[in-house]
């Protein structure tokens, strides 16, 4: 049986990389490949609906597709818990299942993970994450993600601390870790996670080099997923094994008030 696929944001970076990866995997058809100018409307005889947009539409694509009865993976940075907790009642009430990828990077999951099983040992945690000039979002979607999972599993031992956050200069707090963001030519995606304790630190540090080889065997792992995913799930981590425990489960977020809604375009990656 073949799934018949739509693409949102289909002509940008991270776009074309997911539509590649599907052109080259038996058992799936490109029907659809949604663009700035598009009706979400076209979504519309789609299996799975792909979201690669831009943080400020993305929840327009999730919820166009489960309000048509159609399992979404999302890969669009920007998803924060909170922002999740927005669309989850409609996901669960639905019987549809609604996925989301800060990052399609192994390394990248893998480096989370580690990142989360140290956290506990460590009073101390930062992140600097830097992206390509082109980036709109910020922090990214992999350090927030990365920060929430610190946060779960310290649950048993407390926030971060993060001395003087009050000041600018100090970065966005996320989940209490702060986190500094960089967006400058000739980088594609790095992340260091800076953990420190009395009298040592550790930084564990993930380069993104070409994101069209780095991320095809997570794409491909998502949307064989994706297909038959019911309700929400967060992170690549959730279908592979990576070998260590990285947290508890996650809580859910409160429902915040407030929406977001624009034109559909090309996206960026997490």
């Amino acid at each position: 049986m073949t799934t018949r696929v739509a693409i949102v944001g289909g002509t940008g970076k991270l776009g074309g990389v997911i539509r590649e990866v599907i052109d080259g995997e038996e058992g799936y058809e490109v029907v659809a490949v949604l663009g700035s100018r598009s009706d979400l409307a076209e979504l519309a005889g789609a299996d799975l609906v792909v979201d690669a947009s831009t943080p400020a539409v993305s929840i327009d694509v999730v919820r166009a597709a489960i309000e048509r009865g159609i399992n979404v993976l999302v890969g669009t940075s920007g998803w924060s818990n909170e922002r999740i907790a927005l669309v989850r009642p409609l996901v669960e009430a639905s019987g549809t299942g609604a996925v989301f990828i800060p990052n399609f990077s192994l390394g990248s999951v893998i480096g989370s993970a580690l990142a989360a099983a140290a956290a506990p040992f460590f009073p101390s945690i930062e992140i600097i994450e830097a992206h390509r000039e082109t980036k709109v979002d910020s922090p990214s979607g992999t350090a927030v993600r990365t920060a929430e999972l610190i946060a779960a599993a310290r649950a048993d031992v407390g926030p971060v601390e993060s001395p003087h956050v009050d000041q600018r200069a100090r970065g966005q707090r996320v989940a209490s870790v702060p986190i500094h963001s960089l967006r400058r030519p000739g980088v594609v995606a790095r992340q260091e996670t800076v953990l420190s304790g009395a009298g040592e630190s550790l930084t564990l540090v993930h380069d993104t080099v070409d994101p069209a080889t780095a991320y095809a065997p997570g794409i491909r792992i998502a949307l064989a997923a994706a297909r038959e995913t019911l309700g929400v799930v967060i992170g690549l981590d959730s279908f592979i094994d990576i070998g260590v425990r990285t947290r508890p489960e996650m809580p859910e977020a409160p429902v915040a008030d407030g929406d977001v809604s624009g034109q559909v375009a090309g996206a960026t990656s997490a």
